[in-house]
Parts: structure tokens; sequence; C-alpha cells
């Protein structure tokens, strides 16, 4: 009898060996006689056990990993074919308390099938949100994402049901429905695994995207730093042409959707959805000034809907279990699950999807198992590059936009990156401006010319070179106007990691601590 056996094409697993494993299982049960079907699937996300390899006996797919080459005869010498006993065995994969405690619901086929199989897709419930959606006038599309509570997962927090209903009740015939799969953020890959190992769920999302606000044709704008994730996805939208799920009649049902891949050149404000519009359109990646909105005045002048990779991936689960089931989970105007994204010094670094209102606590202990130095963690970055440094007594904080707000926080994109006591927070402030310096688009003030300056003072802060009182108040002063003069959110946020490093630890700028942070 076959067995399959099934071996992460995910990047981050294809980067520790899973191409070598692949090779070696396939020679080794060559060798050996026996028959085996190899299905490349996506990573479940547990990086620190890739390459995951996952073999099928009795239904049950039973987890061995991390797996190197030279492990895999001694696997086949265990009888991992029939879930034989090995220091590398994990037992069932749905049973490992990692993904087992999870609420996944945009990632719930993460790793279960393969990719660019269609029928495997639809086995999996996928699908079944665009058939409703295909039988629903537009408006119930647009309540329907309304009443899950669902926000732009990109960072903004943006009601994501107000945006479309702009788009919908707009009055050009022409529209169209952005993705935006930049994903420049340190520590984040959400967008990429899920691209890389369920893209057809992002298909459908911008499909459904498309019948609720009239739209007929699709961008996918992608980095080009994900050159997998570019591959899979080309492949997928030829699939999904060939089968009828895009085209000139999704479905048979006479609706027309088309779908362009763009590739992105590197530019991290192009993250950004007005210069991420500009470059699409084959100009310079400039920050748009704001109104007209998007929503107005998008792409090629249209309404246009821009949304990131999690967001329109999101809607498929939604429109096939409804509105309300979406909206039971989470907490406050934080409703759904996230995605969250473990890296930086941690033991299990992966991918955790749950319902907010997790803490940082959960995250960094309960899943990532406290850090891979042993040492404790001093401080965690939460939305990428330009997001604020939390310390341990910020722990307990719930992961919700409006709790992380009122600490000037953002949950970002749902990067955590963690920080052992060794770290120095002037540096990390200093590399958070220097960052924004590098990536402005240059055509704000505040931005281009604060950035620079902000690097000038935190050298000289660095190098003892100024007085304790006078510099960081300068510094204080240059953030603010940052924050409240800044075009986009470039410069609007890198003041965040800074402001954060300099109230919570003072002591690394040479600095006095603060009396609430010196009682505490």
């Amino acid at each position: 009898m076959t067995v399959r056996i099934f071996i992460p094409r995910d990047s981050s697993a294809v980067s520790v060996g899973a191409e070598a494993v692949a090779a070696a299982v396939a020679a080794e049960a060559a060798r050996r006689g026996t028959p085996v079907d190899i299905v490349r699937n996506g990573s479940r996300g547990l990086y620190w056990l890739e390459p995951l390899v996952e073999v099928e006996v009795a239904g049950q797919r039973i987890a061995y990993g991390p797996v190197a080459p030279q492990d895999v005869p001694a696997l086949f010498d265990a009888g991992w074919l029939r879930g034989g006993a090995h220091a590398l065995r994990h037992g069932p994969c749905e049973d490992i308390p990692y993904l087992k405690r999870q609420a996944r619901l945009t990632f719930a086929r993460m790793g279960r099938t393969d990719p660019l199989s269609l029928d495997d897709y639809r086995a999996h419930g996928g699908l079944g949100g665009l058939a409703r959606a295909l039988a629903m006038p537009p408006g119930d599309i647009v309540g329907a994402v309304e009443a899950s509570g669902l926000r732009g997962r990109g960072g903004a927090g943006f009601p994501t049901g107000i945006k479309w209903r702009t788009v919908l009740n707009a009055g050009s015939g022409r529209k169209y429905i952005v993705c935006n799969a930049d994903e420049g953020d340190s520590g984040t890959f959400s967008d990429r695994m899920l691209m890389e190992g369920d893209p057809y769920c992002l298909i459908e999302g911008m499909l459904i995207a498309g019948l609720a606000v009239g739209a007929d044709t699709g961008y996918i704008y992608l980095r080009s730093e994900y050159p997998d994730a570019w591959d899979v996805l080309g492949d997928a939208i030829i699939n999904a042409m060939r089968e009828g799920v895009l085209g000139d009649s999704v479905l048979g049902s006479g609706r027309r959707f088309v779908l362009n891949l763009v590739k992105g050149a590197g530019a991290y404000v192009c993250g950004e959805e007005t210069s991420l519009l500009e470059s699409i359109e084959g100009k310079r990646g400039l920050v748009r000034a704001k109104p007209p909105l998007p929503a107005l005045q998008g792409l090629f002048g249209q309404p246009t809907v821009v949304n990131n990779v999690i967001t329109l991936a999101s809607v498929p689960w939604i429109l096939a279990h409804g509105g309300a089931a979406y909206q039971a989970y989470g907490v406050g105007r934080s409703r759904g699950s996230l995605p969250f994204q473990l890296a930086g010094n941690l033991k299990r670094p992966g991918l955790v999807e749950v319902p907010f209102g997790a803490t940082l606590r959960e995250l960094l202990y309960d899943y990532g198992g406290g850090s891979a130095s042993g040492r404790p963690i001093r401080a965690v970055q939460v939305g990428g590059p330009l997001g604020a440094y939390l310390p341990a007594s910020r722990f307990d904080l719930p992961l919700d936009y409006e709790a992380f707000a009122a600490v000037g926080a953002t949950v970002g994109h749902g990067g955590i990156v963690a920080f052992d006591d060794s770290v120095d927070m002037a540096k990390m402030a200093r590399y958070a401006m220097e960052f924004c310096a590098i990536e402005s688009c240059g055509k704000c003030t505040p931005c281009r010319i604060g950035s620079v300056r902000g690097v000038e003072l935190l050298d000289g802060m660095l190098a003892g070179r100024t007085k304790p009182g006078n510099d960081d108040a300068l510094l204080r002063d240059l953030c603010q106007t940052m924050l409240e003069g800044s075009l986009c959110a470039m410069g609007g946020m890198t003041p965040y990691p800074v402001l954060s490093a300099l109230d919570h630890y003072p002591e690394d700028f040479g600095l006095a601590p603060k009396q609430e942070e010196a009682s505490a």
C-alpha cells in the first residue's frame, strides 16, 4: 500500500533542508522498494521543528521533526510508515499542544493540503464562501463582512466592511481589488506562509471582494523578496483560470474576474497603500496625499479596495460560516483571530493563530517557550520595525487594537520579536530612525529630514557627547513633529520604537529612570 508523506515546500522549511529531506525520503523508499506518495504541503508554522515531516497512518498524520537527510534511513528502520516510535516522533500532528491550543480560522488548511491542488482545496472547505457569495446581492456580502467586525490586518485596523461599503457605493463603473502583499515588516511571515501554503484562499477572498463591490479586476502586489510565493501564486492563478474559478465566468456564474500578479521592487514604503498604487501604475512609489481616499480614487483614479493578504484571506471563512460566527471570537472592537508571528530570541518561533484578547505573556511563554538563550526576555517589539518596544511590565496587556493604542503601541501585522536582557535599547532606537531615513520616500519633510536628524541626535547620545536632559528632550520634540506632521505611517510611526525605548529603558541612553519606572 502506498503511504502518503507530507514534506513542506514552504520557503522557511526549504531554507533548513526540506528539499534535501524530500530527496532522501524518495531515494530511501526506492532503495527499499517501498511505495510512497510525497506531498509537498505548506508549513504548519512550527518552525523550530522544520523540516516537519508527516506520515499518514490510518487516517492520522504522525509528525516527525526536525528531520535531516541523515535521519531518514533510521526513520524507515523504526517503521515510521506505520507511525513507529523514534526520538523525532511527536505523535499525531493535530495533538501537538502548540497547534491544538490555537483557533485556526484563516489558517485552517495551512499545512494540511497540497497548495496547488484545487481538489484538495475544495475537499477542505475551499470555495464554500465564494459559492455563497455568488448567490447573494453585493450589499449582503458587504453586510456579512460588516457583521463579522473584520478590521484590516495590515496594521491600520480600519473596519473592512466600511471600506468595502464605500467602494460599493462609489459611482464609477470600473473598480479594482488590490491585495497588498508587500509584507516588509521584520518578524512577519504570515502573508508569505499563506501565499505559499494556501494560495487559493487569497484568490477566493479577492473574488468575494470583487463580487461585493462590483469589481472584475484584481491585482496582487507581491514583494520581490518572495520568489517562492511568486511561483506558487502564478501557478495557482493559472490553475484557477483553467478550472473556471477565475476568468469570464466564475464557477459558471457569468460573473467575470481576472487577477494580475505584480512584482514590487523592494521599497518598504510601497507597503503604504497609495505608494503601492503608484507603483502598480508604473510610477515611482511616492505616498499620495489623502483625501481623496483610494476607496473613491484609487488605482488609475478609480474606486479601489486595498486590503492586505490576511484581511482578504479571512473573508472566505466569514462568508462560509457567517459574520456572527467570526464576531464570536475576540474582544472589544477587535474581533476574530489574528495569526501572530513569533520571532527573535524564542525557543519555539512560529505562527500562532488565536483570537484577539490573548496576552503577550501567553504567546511568549506558553507558545514561544521563553527565550532561546535562557536569559530573561527584556523587550518585545510588536508590529514590525516601527512598532513600540514593550517591557515585561506590559506582557499581560491583551492583544487588542485599542488596548495597545492606549499605551502608545500597535498590534500591526501581528509580528512579535523578542529580545533578551543583553539587548541595548538605545541602539535599537537608533536602528528605527536609520531604517526610516533609508526607506523614506522623501515626499514629506518630517519623515525625510526628521529621521536623519534623529539618527544624528541618537549618535550623539550613544557617544556620550550630549548632556542628559538636553538632547533627549530635543529627540522627544522631534518625534512629536514626526508623529503629527508626516504624510503617512512611515514617518508617523517611527517615533513609536524610539519613544518607547526612551520611556522604558532610559538607562541605556545614560538617563535616569522615570519615577514610575524606578518604583515599578
